[in-house]
C-alpha cells in the first residue's frame, strides 16, 4: 500500500512541506532568482504539485496551466523517502526511481536549499501519522 493513502493526503503533507519550505525567505529568494518552476508529477496516488515562484500562490497542489521548467516524475513513495533522506536526487534519477525532463543541472544547484526541508520533514510525516524510520 502507498505511503500516503489518498491524492487529498499527499496534497495536505507535502504541501505543507513545499508552503514551508517557499516561506524561507532564502530558499524563496534562491528559488526566484534561478527562474524555475518545478512540477513534481506524482503518482501512486496520482497527483500534481507545482512551485512557481512566480505565481502568488508559490505551492500549487493540481493541474496549473503553465509550461514547468523541470518536470520530475516519481511515485508517493520516492517523494517521501527522498524527503526523509532516505533516497538521494543523484542515485534516484540513475536506477530510475525519479524521471527528470529539463534543466537538472540547475535543480542539483538548488539542492542546498532544501536542507530546511529535510530538517522539518520527518515531523510534518510523523503529524499526519506517517512512519519516518
Amino acid at each position: 500500500m502507498p505511503i500516503f493513502e489518498s491524492t487529498e493526503k499527499m496534497y495536505e503533507v507535502l504541501g505543507g512541506l513545499f508552503t514551508m519550505l517557499m516561506q524561507n525567505q532564502e530558499v524563496y529568494t534562491k528559488a526566484k532568482e534561478a527562474g524555475i518552476s518545478i512540477l513534481f508529477q506524482i503518482h501512486d496516488p496520482k497527483g500534481q504539485i507545482w512551485l512557481d515562484p512566480d505565481d502568488p500562490r508559490h505551492v500549487i497542489c493540481g493541474a496549473h496551466d503553465i509550461k514547468p521548467t523541470i518536470t520530475m516524475t516519481l511515485s508517493g513513495d520516492s517523494c517521501h523517502a527522498f524527503w526523509l533522506k532516505k533516497l538521494s536526487l543523484p542515485i534516484a534519477i540513475a536506477t530510475g526511481k525519479i524521471k527528470s525532463k529539463g534543466p537538472i543541472p540547475k535543480v542539483l544547484k538548488l539542492l542546498p536549499m532544501l536542507k530546511p526541508a529535510h530538517e522539518g520533514y520527518p515531523e510534518i510525516a510523523r503529524s499526519h501519522g506517517l512512519p519516518v524510520d
